[in-house]
């Protein structure tokens, strides 16, 4: 299949692009963001609204469209780059029915139905001659990352903070790769991201919704696996740039199956949503995550450049420190949870 920088199958050549097109193609994205948000929210009477509930960590009803406009100028990115046509497609079809979801509550089955074909026709794509047995390890992988994105999604700024730095820490990745055309697919996600922070961060004005965390969270997963099967960086470098949602989210569902809860119920145990709920706020929550994630990119494209040994050896302190910061949170929960406050709504 024909491909801009040759990482789906085979194809011609890549092609030329002009050095300041490269540049334009990330603004465009951010523009298309923002313009796509504003025309939807002057229709605010006839748009999805998130709801408050009991485990919800707002207190008004909000827009929930914003991941169209994610959508919107990631999908110009690949347009005006002719670049990777089979995952443009499989982003754009994960969005539409994200969106009917968001207006509609489709049935699990169909969600995850979708997600599972999504992930298989990407892993068989990208890497045909792997064996089955890893395939399907991978794309497994690609759901859980599909969907642990879309858990993340209850904060003000958390999603799209993790879109501008994760895909933003991909993109240098692939740049020093000397991929741009990579490069700039990755900056234009991170781009549309931010054009979406302007309506988002702390107080949101509009939410992302399943029509924006659900195909990031599969273009998360699928530009990790693309640049490690190019040979652009190993396969812990994309776990290490999105861990702040992959620890969070994982250590959350083993803790809810280990105690025997419907891990598929909405809930308000995430680290994230306890650091909130501890009296944070939806803003320092965000400001202090902007921080983790920065960190955690920057540690990524840093140890990229190191020997092998050292690489692993960085993972490997990267996960002791999440497991303290695991541990301070729980204790401030435990004592949270004896005081006469616990019950005090959600700032």
């Amino acid at each position: 299949m024909p491909v801009a920088f040759k990482v789906l199958g085979t194809g011609p050549p890549v092609l030329r692009y002009d050095p300041t097109m490269l540049a334009l193609v990330p603004v465009a994205a951010a523009l298309a963001s923002i313009s796509v948000i504003l025309l939807l929210l002057r229709r605010s009477d006839q748009l999805p609204l998130d709801h408050p509930n009991e485990r919800s960590l707002h207190v008004r009803p909000v827009p929930r469209v914003g991941g169209v406009g994610i959508l919107s100028g990631t999908l110009l990115a690949f347009a005006l780059l002719r670049a990777e046509p089979l995952l443009a497609a499989l982003v754009a079809a994960l969005g539409v029915m994200s969106y009917l979801d968001d207006r509609s509550h489709l049935p699990i089955a169909a969600r995850f139905g979708a997600h599972a074909l999504a992930a298989a026709v990407f892993v068989l794509a990208a890497a045909p001659d792997m064996h089955p047995a890893w395939q399907a390890v991978l794309a497994v992988a690609t759901m859980w990352l599909t969907n642990l994105y879309n858990f993340m999604d209850g904060s003000d700024g958390l999603a799209g903070g993790m879109a501008l730095f994760g895909f933003g820490a991909c993109a240098l990745g692939a740049w020093l790769a000397g991929d741009a055309v990579f490069a700039v697919v990755a900056a234009s996600v991170a781009a549309a991201a931010a054009g979406f922070l302007v309506f988002n961060f702390p107080p949101a004005k509009v939410f992302m919704g399943d029509a924006g965390s659900i195909p990031l969270g599969f273009l998360a997963a699928a530009l990790g696996i693309l640049g490690w099967h190019a040979g652009y960086w190993p396969l812990w470098f994309p776990v290490l740039v999105f861990s702040p949602f992959i620890i969070d989210a994982s250590l959350t569902l083993a803790r809810r199956l280990l105690r025997g809860e419907r891990v598929w119920r909405a809930h308000r145990s995430h680290y994230y949503q306890r650091l909130v709920q501890l009296g944070w706020g939806h803003r320092n929550t965000a400001l202090a995550e902007y921080a983790l994630m920065a960190a955690c990119g920057g540690l990524a494209l840093w140890a990229l450049g190191q020997p092998l040994a050292l690489q692993w050896a960085t993972v490997g302190v990267t996960i002791v420190a999440y497991l303290v910061l695991a541990a301070l949170v729980d204790l401030a929960w435990r004592r949270h949870s004896r005081s006469p406050e616990e019950d005090a709504p959600a700032s």
